[in-house]
């Protein structure tokens, strides 16, 4: 059976959808600074469908120095993009960033941020963050 992705939907679009067709992804609008999507993030979950965030390593001023992303940079050593993706990845199981790049260094860096570590403590501190 065939199965479609979908992008920018509302949790009713997505369950008509459903109704439909099966879908196996959802692509919204989804970071640190703009959590708009958070139900549809939840059905996907619910639902097991992929949820690809669109522009996932936006953190805004809240990379700013003394900002919640700039604290746990310097508490972990990663970059803020890592950190920003870090804490996407941690959000959900099935949660599919695709940050984009120009080089390898930059597909190295993104690719380690599956690495980095976050604490309760930064987890919470960047959930609070708006």
């Amino acid at each position: 059976m065939r199965a479609v992705g979908l992008s920018q939907v509302s949790v009713r679009e997505l369950v008509a959808a459903l109704a439909v067709v099966p879908v196996v992804s959802v692509q919204n609008l989804y970071n640190l600074t703009d959590r708009s999507s958070e139900d549809v993030l939840d059905h996907c979950e619910a639902e097991g469908i992929g949820f690809i965030p669109w522009y996932p390593i936006a953190s805004g001023s809240l990379a700013n120095p003394g900002g919640p992303v700039d604290a746990v940079v310097q508490e972990t050593g990663a970059t803020p993009s890592q950190v920003a993706l870090a804490w996407l990845l941690h959000r959900s199981p099935v949660m599919l960033p695709i940050p984009g790049t120009k080089s390898v260094g930059h597909v190295e860096e993104n690719c380690r941020a599956a690495t980095v570590e976050l604490t309760e403590a930064q987890l919470a501190s960047l959930r609070d963050a708006s």
